[in-house]
């Protein structure tokens, strides 16, 4: 137990402080966009951001992981805002956290095994893209001091680690933003700056229950959203746990972030926040800014707080060229350029997978969608490619009797081949079908034997099985029923 507290909150302090300051410093226009975004006021989004990030530091799986405020889960809270209020969605909010915290239990994180190399290749690009896409707007019918400080800022993140000894010990983001505010303030420039986006609280957040009535009749209007936001926001936490596992060369515990979110969220409800998730552009800022341990989340969710409550006149003069610096260089990061080259190694299932997840996602700026489509192309892909590797031999040369040698696996897939392979027609005594090199899975192929035995058998053929797995016996004595008189008469009757 000490030595996790060491690796998770001693191992890297001043580097998780530092990743801390960019992140919160990055977190705030985002959390300001993503409120205007689902229709409430600025506060709502960096209370959330705060409070899930100070949460998840203790209760995630991951970390090292940034969750707050994001844009899919905005996107699900429009229509329950714009019909029912702010007080809706706190509980809303709530209840996300609830299903969550049950998803752990039930441990759904675990089906994150079941998501293939090829999808969250696809998630990585197709974020990569939505990060650079959200930047367009601040790049957009702009004077050239814009481009001017964007390119600065860019020179500025990618030359400043090559400075002897200062190069590695202040992240380069950091440098960037304070940099870029320094020279705007100091040259009076005219660009966009963080308090342009809205206006910053100025009081800390408190604890409050929903202001709504405890009836039957808000459960069934916060029901449809929460499940949608547990949904999505488990999704999304999921996929970034699963790459921050690949960037740092750790594991994560699945199942405890699917808790570690309930909890944020349920504790974000209260506290006038709306609900979030893991963040991959910002979880990404917090890595490669040298942040690894929880405690450059706890400290991103501090001084976030601190920022915007206590150095709102300061933080309001940083010029959004600065973060759209910031955000620039963790799209070309996040991107896997790699997959690009690939696409000439990879089998065209691959591809079409990894190329159909990015371009579902893009299109439709919801992650979840991608990604479920992509998982699914994947499994229908795996299981054509399996039924296409099951083969039936004919090895007997005798008139009077045959022998059949099943090679694979016979699932639902694979089935109809499995009936076809075999001649009902041929006038022979006896035939002996030998399994023991295949396997049988479900109740598909449990039938599919059970046609082929009786059709055999209709023709006045003997049929005898041999070389069954204990797995395969066990799913046809469980569901087979040839061996069934009374059932076998119903099979031919046509029941």
């Amino acid at each position: 137990m000490f030595k996790n507290f060491k690796i998770d909150w001693m191992s890297n302090i001043r580097g998780d402080l530092l990743a801390g300051i960019v992140v919160a410093l990055a977190l705030i226009p985002e959390a300001i966009a993503f409120s205007i975004i689902a229709g409430v006021d600025p506060k709502v989004g960096l209370y959330a951001s705060f409070s899930i990030s100070v949460v998840i530091a203790f209760a995630g799986g991951r970390s090292g992981m940034i969750s707050a405020a994001t844009g899919a889960m905005a996107l699900l809270m429009v229509t329950l805002v714009k019909e029912h209020g702010l007080e809706y969605l706190l509980a809303a909010t709530v209840l996300t956290g609830v299903f969550q915290i049950l998803a752990g239990y039930l441990k759904l994180g675990s089906l994150m095994r079941f998501v293939s190399r090829s999808v969250v290749t696809g998630f990585v690009n197709a974020l990569a893209i939505l990060i650079f896409m959200a930047q367009l707007p601040e790049l957009t019918d702009v004077t050239w001091h814009v481009y001017a400080m964007t390119v600065a800022g860019l020179g500025i993140i990618y030359l400043f680690p090559y400075l002897p000894v200062i190069g590695k010990l202040i992240p380069s983001p950091l440098v960037c933003i304070i940099a870029l505010t320094i020279i705007s303030i100091w040259f009076g420039i005219d660009v966009r700056t963080v308090g342009d986006m809205g206006h910053l609280p100025d009081t800390l957040p408190i604890f409050l229950w929903p202001d709504v009535p405890l009836n039957l009749n808000t459960l069934l209007i916060v029901l449809p959203y929460s499940l949608g936001l547990a949904v999505v926001g488990l999704l999304e936490s999921m996929m970034t746990a699963t790459i921050v596992d690949d960037l740092t060369d750790t594991s994560s515990d699945k199942n405890r972030e699917c808790k570690g979110q309930g909890i944020a969220n349920i504790f974000t409800g209260f506290l006038g926040g709306m609900a979030g998730c893991a963040m991959i552009g910002q979880s990404m800022i917090n890595i490669k800014s040298g942040g690894r341990g929880r405690l450059s989340t706890l400290s991103a969710g501090v001084f976030l707080l601190i920022m915007v409550v206590f150095l709102g006149p300061w933080l309001k003069q940083i010029p959004m060229a600065a973060l759209v610096s910031v955000m620039i260089m963790v799209a070309i990061g996040t991107f896997s350029w790699r997959s690009i080259t690939d696409l000439k190694k990879h089998p065209l299932s691959t591809n079409i997978v990894m190329l159909v997840t990015v371009i579902i996602v893009v299109m439709t700026h919801n992650l979840a969608i991608g990604v479920l489509v992509g998982v699914l192309l994947a499994s229908l892909f795996f299981a054509n490619k399996i039924s296409r590797m099951m083969v039936i031999k004919n090895n007997s040369e005798e008139t009077k009797s045959r022998e059949y040698i099943v090679i694979g696996q016979v699932f639902f897939a694979s089935s109809d081949k499995f009936i076809a392979s075999f001649d009902f027609k041929e006038v022979i005594e006896c035939v002996t079908i030998d399994l023991s090199a295949a396997h049988f899975w479900d109740i598909t192929s449990a039938s599919a034997l059970d046609k082929v035995v009786v059709k055999f058998r209709r023709e006045g053929t003997q049929v005898e099985l041999i070389g069954m797995n204990q797995a395969t016996k066990t799913i046809v004595d469980k569901f087979g029923v040839h061996d069934k008189p009374e059932e076998v008469e119903k099979l031919l009757a046509g029941h």
